[in-house]
């Protein structure tokens, strides 16, 4: 009779936590020796400007707009800057004693884009909303009802302005690219080449060409007498760039898509817009989430490029206040700073926002 000694498996190792600040660090600073030397180095070189950076910044800076203290030997940072020039840095050339309206109107517009980005107000009453903000916003900033003084575009400026083209072109250029997205890949050859044509031309020159044409020369083609208002030519250049490049996300969502899904809708009878509209599109718009939102950031900080039509936004607020005074001028780093600073949270947050709406999105498909 055979006898058989009991051996117990030996117990394997805890797994790996794959959560929490630990794992990430261990991922993304420490995974290999190549990251882990770089880990290394830049993070010495961080230690080692840190301290001098927020003495700079912090320990000897200069919060009060006092010149005197900012001029003195061994001050920092001279952020009193922004407490003299914030008015300009933020409104630009519109007039100081109307300064209430170009602020109201902006609250206004960044109301009814953070209520756009909560699910309880996706219905047909946001619609409503963003026509009688629009409205208001248009009021408040150019005038001329409720005993308000007309301030013409060419004084509209900061930050108004900025949230305004970038809301507005994105707002517009999003419906067109989507048609020409879907007119690159018609059957019919003359709307594709004239899709193709358009995205190809406006992707083939930089924004700051696009700007110049629409406001230099756009107007030659108008007939004698008939001026069209330099906004007006600002936000179409914008928003026809900003539609080509959108053209172009979509489109590689839409190539994502199975060719047995169409054929599937049509032996059910579907015709092309129903198609389009019920399996295709919901299903690419969901995988270019990130890239759309690449191109809505990089819209917002390319209306810094207004400058050279004369109109000064946010970027060329802060030269304007800043280059025609020798006294603060020195300080103008500190300026750029803090203008980069409301820069990053804008684009900061669309990003967070773009994360969250592609986890919704893509809730079908997590385990």
């Amino acid at each position: 009779m055979n006898t058989s000694t009991f051996q117990p498996i030996p117990a394997r190792p805890a797994p790996v936590r794959s959560d929490g600040f630990v794992a990430w660090m261990r991922a993304n600073l420490f995974h290999d020796l190549p990251t882990t030397l770089a880990t290394l180095v830049f993070g010495g070189l961080l230690l080692w400007a840190l301290p001098s950076l927020a003495h700079w910044a912090v320990g000897t800076a200069v919060w009060t707009p006092n010149l005197q203290a900012c001029d003195a030997e061994g001050a920092g940072a001279c952020w009193g800057v922004i407490g003299e020039k914030y008015k300009v840095i933020f409104l630009g050339r519109y007039p100081v004693e109307e300064a209430w309206r170009p602020i109201v109107a902006t609250l206004l517009m960044i109301g009814v884009l953070v209520i756009s980005c909560i699910r309880t107000f996706w219905n047909r009453s946001l619609l409503a909303y963003w026509v009688i903000v629009l409205g208001l916003f248009f009021a408040l900033m150019h005038g001329g009802v409720a005993g308000m003084s007309v301030v013409t575009t060419d004084r509209w400026g900061g930050l108004p302005l900025t949230i305004m083209l970038s809301t507005l072109s994105i707002m517009a250029s999003f419906p067109l690219g989507l048609l020409i997205a879907l007119g690159r890949r018609s059957n019919m050859p003359a709307i594709r080449t004239l899709c193709v044509a358009f995205v190809e031309l406006i992707r083939g020159v930089p924004l700051i060409s696009v700007l110049f044409m629409a406001s230099f020369m756009f107007p030659l083609f108008m007939p004698a007498g008939t001026t069209i208002d330099v906004l007006i030519r600002v936000l179409v250049g914008i928003t026809l760039f900003m539609s080509a490049y959108t053209a172009e996300t979509i489109r590689g969502g839409l190539q994502a898509i199975p060719k047995g899904q169409v054929e599937a809708a049509a032996t059910l009878g579907l015709s092309y817009w129903q198609t389009q509209r019920k399996i295709v599109l919901p299903q690419a718009l969901a995988m270019v989430v990130p890239g759309l939102m690449n191109n809505f950031i990089s819209n917002f900080k390319d209306t810094s490029l207004v400058t050279i039509v004369s109109m000064y936004e946010l970027l060329g607020a802060l030269g304007l206040a800043l280059s025609g005074d020798p006294e603060w001028h020195p300080f103008i780093l500190e300026g750029y700073l803090f203008v980069a600073l409301v820069y990053f949270a804008f684009c900061f947050s669309m990003s967070r926002y773009s994360r969250w709406v592609e986890k919704q999105v893509n809730k079908g498909k997590q385990r």
